[in-house]
C-alpha cells in the first residue's frame, strides 16, 4: 500500500473507552490512522428493545459513513454477537463488503481468529455483562468449542456504566480467572477500560490478554492487508499470525 492505513471503526454511541484507546494502538503503527463512526447502543440486555439496537441497518448506516473516508478496512468494535451468535458478525461483514466494498471484521470474529490460531479451547472470560447475558456468551463458545473455564461478571447493564469500571477492578477479577489457568483470557466488552492492562497480566500470569478493543485492531490491520506486528506494548496477540 502505497499510503499509510486508514482504519474505520464501528462504535457503541454510549462507549467513551473504545476510542482513545483504539487511538493509543493504531498510534503504533507508523503513519496509520483511526476513524469512528457510532449508532445507538445504550444497554446490554437480552430484551427486545436492547437486542434491537444491533438491527443491521443501523449499522450499515455507520459504516457507509466511514466509506467516505475511504478507509481501508472496517471494524465493529462491539461484542453482540457474542450474545446474538457469531452468524450475526459473519453476516454483518458480508454486508459491509458488499454495501462499501470495504473488507471487513468485528471484535468477536477477530478474537475467535486468534483462539483458532493458538487451537485456543480453555478461555477465561471478565464482563460487565448480566447474569443471562454472561451464560449465552459462555454457551456461544462452548458450542464453538471453547469452554468457560473461569468467569467473572459484574452485573451491570447499562453501556455507559462499564467504562467506569476501575481498572483495578479488572486486575482483580482477571487474576481471579487465572487461577484457573486458561489458555487466554479475554475481556469481553470494548467498553472496559482493560487493552493497556495486558503486559501487566501477562507478565504477571503467564497468561495472553485477548482484549475485544485489541482484537478489533488486530483484526483491521490484517483485514486491509497490514501486519499487527508493529504494535508492541499492548499484549503478545499482535504478535501472533
Amino acid at each position: 500500500m502505497s499510503r499509510a492505513l486508514r482504519l474505520g471503526v464501528l462504535t457503541p454511541s454510549s462507549n467513551t473507552a473504545l476510542e482513545p484507546l483504539t487511538t493509543a494502538i493504531v498510534g503504533m503503527l507508523p503513519g496509520a490512522s483511526v476513524h469512528f463512526s457510532r449508532f445507538k447502543v445504550t444497554e446490554i440486555a437480552l430484551d427486545a428493545g436492547a437486542l434491537g439496537q444491533f438491527d443491521d441497518s443501523n449499522i450499515l448506516a455507520a459504516a457507509e459513513l466511514l466509506a467516505d473516508a475511504k478507509v481501508d478496512a472496517i471494524g465493529w468494535s462491539g461484542t453482540s454477537s457474542g450474545w446474538l451468535g457469531f452468524d450475526r458478525d459473519r453476516q454483518l461483514v458480508q454486508r459491509i463488503r458488499e454495501r462499501t466494498g470495504i473488507p471487513a471484521t468485528t471484535a468477536v470474529l477477530a478474537l475467535n481468529e486468534l483462539l483458532g490460531l493458538r487451537k485456543i479451547t480453555r478461555l477465561g472470560f471478565v464482563t460487565p455483562y448480566t447474569d443471562d447475558v454472561q451464560q449465552r456468551i459462555v454457551a456461544n463458545y462452548r458450542a464453538l468449542g471453547v469452554d468457560a473455564v473461569a468467569e467473572r461478571h459484574l452485573g451491570i447493564r447499562v453501556n455507559h456504566d462499564f467504562a467506569g469500571v476501575d481498572p483495578r477492578k479488572l486486575r482483580e477479577l482477571m487474576a481471579q480467572v487465572a487461577l484457573e489457568r486458561p489458555q487466554a483470557i479475554t475481556t469481553f466488552c470494548t467498553n472496559l477500560r482493560a487493552a493497556q492492562l495486558a503486559p501487566d497480566i501477562e507478565r504477571a500470569h503467564g497468561i495472553p490478554l485477548l482484549d475485544t478493543v485489541s482484537t478489533t485492531v488486530w483484526g483491521m490491520v490484517r483485514a486491509a492487508g497490514g501486519s499487527p506486528a508493529a504494535i508492541t506494548g499492548w499484549g503478545e496477540l499482535f504478535q501472533w499470525n
